[in-house]
């Protein structure tokens, strides 16, 4: 009900509005809807269904099939939908040599999804999941072009303040098909680490098509990609999808190193923070996210981007009719605005105010091609984003509610206990959920660890309400109180190998001390105690 109602309210004015300037009271002067068709991104289209199964209720009728990117480009080009979506602008030529141009249709690139590239892994010290590992985006070049190559290496150490893996060979899991997702990190890495990436690749530049290397391996999609590594079999595997990904799984991410000098994962604030600094070039209208990669805010989390609706915007273009480009305008309406808010628990990002802006401005391009569109209210100030205030634009809601990174994820410090994947910020800050940067469960499934932001579970408490006991609790083998910088850094998340297969902590002596002197007095007394009792039944007649 509510949902139909802010609908209504969202879609009212077009629905009433005249086409041509008649009676607003005509029904026969009212705007009419279309069935509008579009293909591509699997990336986005968990979201883009929500917001169609949202509208159609009020008269809009919107069908969408994945397909991938490159599919929806060609659609596009051919004439055959209405639209299209794609994490890949037309790059003129293909990686095959073919044409991949929108074939003289007139078009444009509006911001339609906002996410982060995320890195999933498989880790394990002993029998426990790590879900806590932090790496720099050096380091992570590294890894993804074989020059890393084991868990152990010394840059993975420094990247997690010191803190030693076990020795085991490092396994990149790769798309094998095109992908915005390889197009979206290999232009990072062409960006920030070009005298690592371009050696690798041949070449400067992006792809969609991962060369596989090495001890790397290739699926197809990301959901083949996230099967792989959370497999059996898959300890020592990384790959990269769309953190809707591992969220849904509840498999963990790594924090990667962002320009304050913070890790971060990303989160719904950390990419909608980060995506404040991008911008759509003017001459090829593509976003240019040399700023989101450069973002000083220490909440940024720096490998975002957003996926493209491709526009139709050309006067004459055969498919088009003005009932067509009202439903686009209309659905773009409420797909900018009211239904930012869902991205975020689907495990995307709400669009920040530049980017909704840049949206409305190639909107704008459906009413110069068609002059009977109607666009009343259909701007910013109208708009019911959760990332900013459309009554007061000076005014950056996002800056106000998205929580600051935890002190223990600075470089030097932590790193934090709290469990990666959750959906949730790693913050200081009080939140609902009481969590805070809290030490996280070593269970491995995530389900008691806190994820240390709103609406996560409490993690481990500080002291467990033991009188006496410090900020980390008690020490399960010796009952002893723990610091709270042990607790803090998730020493059971990053055990080092040899205090693993030594166990030489002073408790741990203490403890097995007193075990081994029980086990001797057993030994020396027990047969003793069992002959005598022996004899006394048979001198008794109690044996036969």
């Amino acid at each position: 009900m509510l949902v139909a109602a802010a609908l209504a309210a969202v879609l009212a004015p077009a629905t009433t509005s005249s086409a041509a300037g008649g009676d607003l009271g005509d029904p026969a002067a009212r705007v009419a809807y279309a069935q509008i068709e579009g293909t591509g991104s699997t990336w986005s289209e968990l979201i883009v269904q929500q917001w169609i199964a949202d509208v159609d209720a009020n008269g809009l009728k919107v069908v969408y099939t994945g397909g991938g990117s490159s599919k929806g480009r060609k659609d596009f080009a051919q004439g055959s939908t209405d639209f299209a979506i794609s994490e890949i602008p037309y790059q003129g030529t293909d990686e095959t040599g073919q044409a991949d141009t929108s074939n003289g249709r007139d078009f444009a690139y509006l911001p339609i999804v906002a996410g982060g590239t995320a890195f999933t892994y498989q880790l394990k010290v002993g029998d426990e999941l790590v879900r806590n590992l932090r790496l720099s985006g050096e380091t992570l070049t590294r890894i993804f072009t074989n020059q890393i190559t084991n868990w152990n290496d010394p840059a993975i150490t420094k990247d997690n303040n010191g803190r030693a893996f076990p020795s085991l060979p490092i396994t990149p899991v790769v798309r094998s098909d095109g992908s915005g997702t390889t197009a979206q990190l290999t232009s990072w890495m062409d960006r920030e680490y070009p005298s690592i990436w371009r050696p690798f690749f041949g070449r400067s530049g992006l792809t969609s098509y991962y060369p596989r290397e090495g001890r790397a391996i290739s699926q197809a999609g990301s959901d083949q990609v996230m099967n792989t590594i959370a497999s059996f079999a898959g300890n020592g595997t990384i790959g990269y999808v769309e953190y809707s990904y591992p969220v849904n799984k509840d498999y963990p991410v790594v924090k990667v190193l962002n320009r304050a000098g913070y890790f971060v994962e990303p989160t719904q604030y950390n990419v909608a923070v980060a995506l404040t600094k991008a911008s759509i070039n003017p001459q090829t209208l593509t976003q240019e996210l040399g700023g989101v990669y450069a973002n000083s805010d220490p909440r940024a989390y720096p490998i975002s981007s957003y996926s493209y609706m491709i526009l139709p915007t050309g006067a004459k273009d055969p498919r088009m009719t003005t009932a067509k480009r009202q439903t686009v305008a209309d659905f773009l309406y409420y797909s900018l605005c009211a239904g930012q808010a869902k991205a975020g628990p689907y495990g995307y990002s709400p669009l920040p105010l530049n980017l909704v802006q840049a949206g409305f401005d190639q909107v704008a391009k459906l009413k110069k091609a068609d002059p009977a569109v109607d666009l009343t209210d259909r701007d910013v100030r109208s708009c019911n984003n959760p990332t900013f205030d459309g009554k007061n634009l000076s005014k950056n809601k996002l800056a106000e509610i998205a929580p600051q990174p935890a002190s223990c994820d600075k470089v030097g410090e932590g790193p934090c206990g709290t469990a990666t994947g959750t959906n949730q910020p790693s913050t200081d800050e009080a939140t609902d959920g009481g969590a805070g940067a809290a030490p996280a469960s070593t269970s491995g499934n995530g389900a008691d660890g806190g994820g240390g932001g709103e609406g996560a579970g409490a993690g481990v408490p500080s002291s467990g309400g033991v009188p006496g006991a410090g900020a980390g609790g008690l020490d399960p083998v010796t009952g002893e109180p723990v610091s709270a910088a042990a607790a803090t850094t998730g020493d059971a998340l990053y055990a080092d190998p040899s205090t693993v297969l030594s166990a030489d902590r002073p408790g741990d002596r203490r403890a097995f001390g007193w075990l081994s002197g029980l086990l001797l007095l057993a030994l020396v007394t027990v047969p003793g105690v069992y002959v005598t009792a022996v004899r006394r039944r048979r001198s008794n007649g109690g044996l036969r």
